[in-house]
């Protein structure tokens, strides 16, 4: 998605949960300020374009389906973890932070790209976490994308990986390990709102997934 795209759902998921649009803003501000994107949108294109693309969350399918990955491999944050017990690094990961950090610096210092993303609730972990990273990142934001920072669409680290597929023009999209009923209970998590969260996601997905079939992509497995 292009931000003018992308703006109208953005809108509507501040007013569903009283985000804050300055929180947001002020998280992107900061996270450039930590480190920069050090890989440009032309090199994911590279990776992404006219190829089948396999995203994996982290729901408790995908050691089920860990068998239909095939193609250039997104994982979304937590199931980072669970390819990385298969011996599979993924070749790019969407993440807030808020999942199994040693994991995920692991698998970066090994060559997945981190698309790292900043919203109002996780300055902290930007501070903490974002200037450990050593390998190729890409710092994203859910509000208006300013140098050095980019959106392509997307509200959960799910929904943004299929928003970072769609936008770089993948062939094939496969949903690996999703359910977007039934969240992984989380500690520290409300899952009251990971539930909303998780129809947003769906609904990003599905509107998405009209586009390509309009478009004459292949739709998602």
């Amino acid at each position: 998605m292009e931000w003018n795209e992308w703006k109208p759902f953005y809108e509507k998921i501040l007013m569903d949960f009283g985000f804050s649009i300055k929180k947001d803003e002020e998280s992107a501000i900061l996270a450039v300020k930590i480190k920069k994107s050090n890989i440009s949108p032309e090199e994911i294109k590279k990776i992404i374009f006219n190829k089948i693309v396999s995203i994996c969350g982290a729901g408790k399918k995908l050691k089920d389906e860990i068998n239909e990955i095939e193609g250039i491999i997104i994982s979304a944050d937590e199931a980072t973890s669970i390819l990385l017990n298969k011996k599979i690094f993924p070749d790019i990961i969407t993440t807030d932070l808020d999942g199994n950090i040693d994991d995920i610096l692991y698998a970066n210092s090994n060559g997945s790209i981190a698309i790292i993303h900043a919203h109002g609730d996780n300055m902290k972990n930007l501070e903490e976490y974002l200037q450990k990273f050593s390998g190729k990142i890409m710092i994203t934001t859910q509000s208006k994308p300013f140098n050095g920072i980019y959106n392509f669409g997307g509200f959960t680290d799910g929904d943004r990986a299929y928003c970072i597929a769609e936008h770089f023009k993948a062939r094939k999209i496969k949903l690996i390990g999703f359910d977007f009923e039934n969240p992984a209970p989380k500690k520290g998590k409300d899952m009251e709102i990971k539930k909303r969260k998780l129809r947003w996601a769906k609904k990003i997905i599905e509107n998405l997934k009209e586009r390509r079939e309009d478009y004459g992509y292949m739709s998602p497995e």
